[in-house]
């Protein structure tokens, strides 16, 4: 799974909208949906946040494994 399809995949499996994410990325809604549809590539800081949010590694969001790994404690 590519990473646009997994941001996509964990957004709507958590219920938030385009604009939810987008406001906690400080960034426009169409931003966002690019980032979704592949269009714009999501810089790393971004992908970071998100991975936070959803409490998942870094290599889950990206794609690089199917293993829901948490994000790493400090």
């Amino acid at each position: 799974m590519r990473y646009n399809e997994r941001i996509r995949a964990l957004r709507e499996d958590n219920d938030l909208t385009q604009q939810k994410i987008a406001d906690l990325l400080s960034i426009g809604q169409r931003t966002y949906a690019d980032y979704e549809s592949g269009k714009t590539r999501i810089p790393i800081d971004s992908l970071l946040i998100l991975a936070k949010f959803y409490n998942v590694s870094l290599d889950y969001i990206t794609g690089a494994s199917n293993i829901k790994s948490e994000y790493p404690k400090k």
